[in-house]
């Protein structure tokens, strides 16, 4: 396109280069997104009363059997209690993407100039929110029910920090479920029957030592495993966390390169 300027000459607008501008196409539709979660709050009862009803029914019912003391197993709990909901979480992207593509949003999108990733990309940062929102709340009624932090504030907002990064990389699963599946049912469907055995074959609730010798193999290369021990370690002061924080960065970044192309492709045959 050719604009006259004020001096008289032609020039020539040059358009944004494609890496720029597939980055504000998509935070503008994670705007939007954040626009809907907003005015649709009722969404956000998972990341937000569902941490505190898990939190009282393993800490006051099992805490004792398991723990033998309710406040330290509370002080266990905790950081396991938060990557299982944040991995639950997750599911809700899938779902939401399946539903926009049935009522024909993503046709609009696809009538727009805009690069072709930009909506699933604005759909998964949109859905920070969620994981913000459910690392607050889940502190703040651990802290209600005797929770405290045991090393100091900045490692522990490292560790809610490395638990948004792993939330917003593990989203990518199933938004690929969200992109095969047929309907949004289907969708919760299958990532139930990913996300359980994940949350529940780990140390989130129980040691892994206590665990069945064929079962601890699994369990000791669980993602959500380093997960729970990084913040751990992060939130209470536990030695040899490191390690863990490493193995999630690196399961995060492993979850984004396998996930997010193949989201991806499914999302442009799909649409």
């Amino acid at each position: 396109m050719t604009t006259l300027t004020s001096t008289g000459t032609l020039t020539v607008a040059r358009p944004a280069p494609k890496p720029f501008k597939l980055i504000r196409h998509s935070l503008e539709l994670t705007k939007r997104s954040l626009i809907k979660t907003m005015r649709t709050p009722e969404q956000l009862i998972d990341v937000t009363i569902q941490p505190a009803l898990f939190m009282i029914i393993f800490v006051y019912i099992f805490g004792g059997a398991i723990s033998g003391s309710t406040h330290d197993y509370l002080q266990y709990v905790m950081p396991g209690i938060l990557a299982q909901t944040i991995a639950m979480g997750a599911i809700s992207i899938g779902v939401n993407l399946n539903t926009d593509i049935e009522k024909g949003i993503f046709d609009r999108f696809r009538s727009l100039p805009i690069p072709r990733a930009a909506p699933l990309i604005g759909a998964v940062l949109g859905d920070v929110v969620r994981y913000v929102l459910v690392t607050i709340s889940t502190f703040t009624f651990a802290y209600i029910l005797g929770f405290r932090i045991g090393s100091d504030p900045l490692h522990a907002v490292a560790g809610a920090l490395l638990a948004v990064v792993f939330g917003l990389s593990l989203s990518w699963a199933p938004v690929l479920i969200g992109m095969l599946a047929r309907t949004s049912g289907a969708v919760q469907g299958i990532c139930f029957l990913i996300v359980l055995p994940l949350t529940f074959a780990s140390n989130v609730f129980v040691g892994t030592a206590t665990l069945p010798s064929w079962m601890q193999g699994f369990v000791r290369n669980n993602p959500l495993t380093h997960l729970v021990e990084a913040m751990r370690g992060l939130f209470l002061g536990t030695p040899g966390y490191g390690v863990h924080v490493w193995w999630t960065l690196g399961w995060s970044a492993a979850l984004v390169a396998i996930f997010m192309p193949l989201a991806l492709r499914a999302y442009r045959r799909k649409v």
